[in-house]
């Protein structure tokens, strides 16, 4: 029976299908809250629930920055650049400037909360170049996928390092990249689960980290035998590199600072799961660079007054040079508490480097942007993409393999990882700097006002800069072994990511694809 051809040319299509579609289909009408309505304004239909409360949104950056976990694996960077001078002031400037650049990611995610975060915004607001959307989504989803295999492999480095205090017992390279194969799966496993198991392992590390903090801070001061003076922690200089400027080697400390304070925008990536995303989705952006701040603080400072010597960690035998830090302060029984309390944050954030990764693929595969759409876009009884966590783990077990082989290449691979990330954070700044009154025709709720431009403008400089930071030599006279690979790894990545688009994306990615538009198509197919 047509319908629509009726005589009865009063029939509301709309009240037909309250009454006649499926329960699922008409939950997609019925009366929603403001976060589904947005999502249908944007274009695309609710297809996750939205089981994440503000601590489950602000713990899943949280979680992905991972505070305890980058200031302990990258603490030796700034140590030995700079020493505690360079550490101290590096933090709390680069902390400043990442703050800003969450204000920035934060007025934009408020305007467009939806899954894919950056790649999705910059479609949205450079629409007539969709090449600017591509490269920024493939460029950030290959990110999160490194990040999460450098999450992992980190884990393993940290049960080698229990093994070396604890057994005395030095892991292989195999036996440690096995761990990191189990850890990778295990990421997969619980990232299988879906949105509620990953919100409320956000929430436990929330509550993980901050006690955690507190008893490394307190193990730190009460049982370290020499505590350092203030004038230690705060104007000591020390220079690892070989290289004689100090303001270059303080410069070069600045990157244990962003590599740790990565991350924010993961939020962003679970928008379409939160309640009153608009709001609570940018909320997590900020106050989890607030918080990581304060909290990355203190730790450090614990660390700085504990650290008894810089060359004894310099020198060290242990994975992970943090393991000889607390060692020489703490003793064995309680160096390996540490380690466990890092330890467990760092798979934790690992988790959500994978939940992000697998995300970026369903949007951008619900855009067309990638090849077997209907294979990404599938959601299991958890609601979780599991082809994209399950691409995202066999990536990562491919890429632990290297570390076997040459930990250089390895690095090099991982250290592309931090560049990349901050080159997507560079493209949506940049448009909202370029075309600040055309790219938010509809603010959100989070907007910066009249000082959005301003805001925009330091945090694009500083993205710049530390862009360039990243691939310059750490260490003088510069050879194979010490050689910065990073820029011949993030050049790979640029060229994998422009053969896609030109071997892909050209001909098939035209911007974002109205999954609304398609399911009220169905609808009305179903009625008639």
């Amino acid at each position: 029976m047509n319908l629509k051809g009726s005589a009865d040319a009063s029939v509301d299509v709309e009240s037909i299908r309250k009454h006649v579609l499926s329960p699922s289909v008409q939950a997609a009408d019925a009366p929603v809250d403001a976060s589904d309505k947005r999502l249908h304004e944007l274009g695309y239909k609710s297809e996750f629930r939205r089981d994440m409360s503000l601590f489950g949104v602000l713990g899943i950056s949280f979680c992905a920055i991972g505070i305890l976990t980058g200031m302990s694996s990258a603490f030796q960077t700034g140590l030995f650049s700079g020493g505690p001078l360079g550490l101290f002031w590096g933090w709390n400037i680069c902390s400043l400037f990442m703050f800003l650049i969450a204000l920035s990611l934060a007025e934009i995610c408020s305007a467009y909360p939806t899954m894919g975060g950056l790649y999705f915004w910059v479609c949205k607001m450079k629409p007539d170049l969709p090449v600017l959307g591509f490269c920024t989504g493939w460029i950030y989803s290959i990110a999160m996928v490194f990040t999460g295999t450098s999450g992992n492999l980190s884990v393993a480095l940290y049960l080698a390092c229990m093994a070396e205090v604890g057994q005395g017992r030095t892991l292989t390279r195999v036996e440690i990249a096995a761990i990191a194969w189990g850890v990778n799966i295990a990421s997969g496993i619980i990232n299988t689960i879906g949105t509620r198991a990953i919100g409320g392992m956000s929430t436990f590390n929330l509550w993980w980290t901050l006690g955690g903090t507190f008893v490394l801070v307190i193990t730190l001061l009460v049982k370290a035998p020499v505590k350092n003076s203030a004038d230690f922690v705060f104007t000591d200089y020390q220079n690892f590199t070989g290289w004689s400027n100090k303001g270059f080697v303080v410069l070069l400390g600045f990157l244990q600072a962003v590599y740790t304070l990565e991350g924010c925008e993961t939020a962003a990536q679970v928008a379409e799961e939160a309640q009153n995303a608009s709001l609570l989705a940018p909320l997590g952006v900020v106050f989890s660079i607030v918080g990581s701040w304060l909290i990355g603080l203190a730790y450090m400072l614990a660390l700085l007054f504990g650290v008894q010597s810089i060359a004894s960690v310099q020198a060290t035998s242990f994975a992970l040079p943090i393991a000889q830090l607390y060692y020489d302060a703490v003793g064995q029984r309680l160096t390996l508490m540490c380690l466990f309390v890092v330890a467990l944050a760092q798979f934790m954030a690992a988790v959500t480097a994978f939940t992000a990764s697998s995300r970026l693929m369903y949007a951008l595969a619900r855009d067309r942007a990638m090849p077997a759409r209907s294979r990404f876009m599938s959601l299991n009884r958890w609601q979780s993409p599991y082809w994209g966590v399950w691409i995202s783990v066999l990536i990562g077990c491919i890429i632990s393999c290297a570390y076997i082989g040459s930990t250089i290449a390895f690095n090099a691979i991982l250290s592309s990882a931090a560049i990349a990330v901050m080159l997507s954070y560079l493209q949506p700044i940049l448009i909202r700097l370029c075309w600040p009154s055309t790219t938010l025709p509809e603010p959100g709720p989070f907007h910066l006002g009249h000082y959005s431009w301003y805001i925009n403008l330091a945090s694009a400089l500083f993205t710049m800069f530390i862009c360039v930071l990243f691939v310059l030599p750490t260490a003088y006279p510069v050879d194979a072994l010490n050689m910065n690979y990073a820029v011949v790894a993030i050049g790979g990545v640029i060229l994998i990511v422009s053969l896609c688009w030109v071997l892909w994306g050209y001909r098939h990615f035209k911007g974002p694809v109205s999954t609304r538009s398609e399911e009220l198509e169905e609808e009305d197919r179903k009625i008639e």
